[in-house]
Parts: structure tokens; C-alpha cells; sequence
């Protein structure tokens, strides 16, 4: 047995895991909220999920979250008017739209609206990882532009 056998062992420290970010995803159809959530997942981030804006909403109010993900067209409570009550409430969530119907019209009339980035369904997972990682990257701004990705 040489000396070299008796000495401690240095254990390197694990690296200490960087904060992920949490993410709602609130959609009506549970086909894309499920597609969307396991994405994230896989992605590394904390995803909630919620089946319509008014139960998004208790969410929001709830617990912190780093990106809203939402539909346009949800009962109860649409995601525009989700997004009408964060912004009322002076919460600067950045908020990236995933719709078959784009309320362009409504965005423009209301440039309080903000969002972070807007994607169409059918949209492809690159996209949304690609936008959800623009999004969380960039510095809150408030009036961040609306990018529409098709």
C-alpha cells in the first residue's frame, strides 16, 4: 500500500443546479397542453398546467412564474383577458401566445397586451423552444414588441 493510498479523497462538489425556470402553460386541449408541457419538461423547466384562463389566473396569483405559455381561444376566461388581468394587476409575466387564431387586431388595439413572442398551431417544438428560450433570455421590457412566428 503506497502513501498515496492513505490520503483523503477530494470528492469534487456536485455543480449547484441553476434555478429552473417555471413555466403555465394554460390551453383548453389537452392534446397540445400535454405536448407542450412534456417538451418543457424534457427541456429541463418546471411546468404547471391549467385548462382554462380563469383557472391560470388562480394559478398566477398563486405562485411565481418566469413565462405564461397561452391559448388565445379558452373558455371562461379567453387569453386575452388573461393577459388584460396580469397586466391590470401590474405583472410584467412575459407571455408567449400559442393559437390557431391569432387576435392581431385585438393586439394592435391594445399595445398593453404585450406579448413576448406568438406562435400558430400547428407550431413545431423547435419553435417553441426556440421562442421560450429567446424569451426567458431577454431583459423584461415594458413594451416588448410582438414577434409572430408562423
Amino acid at each position: 500500500m503506497s502513501k498515496d493510498d492513505n490520503r483523503p479523497r477530494v470528492v469534487p462538489k456536485p455543480e449547484q443546479e441553476r434555478p429552473r425556470h417555471h413555466i403555465l402553460v394554460a390551453d383548453d386541449e389537452t392534446s397540445i397542453r400535454s405536448l407542450i408541457r412534456a417538451v418543457l419538461l424534457h427541456a429541463g423547466y418546471r411546468v404547471d398546467t391549467a385548462p382554462d384562463g380563469a383557472l391560470a389566473w388562480a394559478a398566477l396569483q398563486a405562485e411565481p412564474y418566469d413565462l405564461l405559455i397561452t391559448d388565445y381561444d379558452m373558455p371562461i376566461l379567453t387569453g386575452i383577458d388573461l393577459i388584460r388581468k396580469l397586466r391590470a394587476a401590474r405583472i410584467g409575466l412575459p407571455v408567449i401566445m400559442v393559437t390557431g387564431t391569432l387576435p392581431l387586431s385585438e393586439l394592435a388595439e391594445n399595445p398593453s397586451l404585450q406579448l413576448a413572442a406568438a406562435l400558430e398551431k400547428p407550431f413545431d417544438v423547435d419553435e417553441l423552444l426556440e421562442a421560450v428560450g429567446k424569451t426567458l433570455a431577454a431583459p423584461v421590457t415594458p413594451h416588448a414588441a410582438v414577434a409572430v412566428h408562423d
